[in-house]
């Protein structure tokens, strides 16, 4: 059976919309096989826009080139720093690792979860913190990857990984290889697990490991000595 053919007037011109006469070519443009006058050639600084446009839309923060990835560690701030006349800084590696409790036993600054900058007057010798399970030596292992990378603020040096234990006794063997890999990199400080210390309490004798520790940390600059 055939298509019947759509009839002809005004009641099916929203179908295929009205008839318009086709206007003739201005003399000289260059006409397409279909009568219609040709595209005109795109210039040079129609290309140019296109090639923006295209590479804003690959980009995948909409912006016309590739967004840089945050640094590892945090920059100083900006104010002056309160930790000037220190001759050494505590760096945590990851929260809870220990360095404020060594800070306050032991005297240094405690500059948190970042390297020192001392162009701002801080310490340039680092104690990096970490506690000796998986996620604590894991942080440690980074923050030395990004000292071997040189992502700190110039004259920082690292003078030894401080490890805290995370429980009472011997540490499993899967986590002794670990810090075996954290010695053939940096030098090694073990601090035992210190029952008082859980408490938020003070120990009266510090013990041997920590003494040890102690020497590596001179008196704030104008300062008399502690006693330990």
């Amino acid at each position: 059976m055939g298509v019947p053919s759509a009839p002809s007037g005004g009641s099916q011109l929203w179908a295929r919309g009205p008839t318009t006469k086709k206007a003739a070519p201005t003399p000289g443009t260059p006409t397409a096989p279909s009568g219609r006058p040709a595209p005109a050639a795109p210039t040079a600084v129609t290309k140019r826009s296109a090639q923006a446009a295209s590479s804003t839309r690959k980009s995948p923060s909409g912006a016309g080139h590739t967004a840089q990835a945050a640094p590892s560690w945090p920059a100083a701030p900006a104010e002056r720093s309160r930790h000037l006349g220190h001759q050494i800084a505590w760096v945590s590696a990851h929260g809870g690792a220990g360095a404020s409790t060594l800070a306050r036993a032991l005297g240094g600054a405690d500059v948190g979860r970042r390297w020192p900058d001392p162009a701002r007057g801080e310490p340039a010798r680092v104690l990096l913190v970490a506690r000796t399970h998986v996620a604590g030596t894991r942080a440690a292992s980074q923050a030395l990857n990004a000292l071997r990378m040189a992502e700190h603020p110039a004259g920082v040096r690292l003078i030894a990984v401080v490890l805290v234990a995370d429980a009472p006794g011997r540490l499993p063997r899967a986590l002794g290889r670990r810090v075996r890999v954290l010695r053939s990199a940096a030098k090694v400080h073990r601090v035992p697990w210190i029952p008082a210390w859980r408490a938020g309490e003070d120990v009266d004798r510090l013990p041997r490991e920590l003494r040890i520790l102690a020497s590596l940390v001179p008196a704030p600059s104008g300062r008399a000595g502690r006693s330990r």
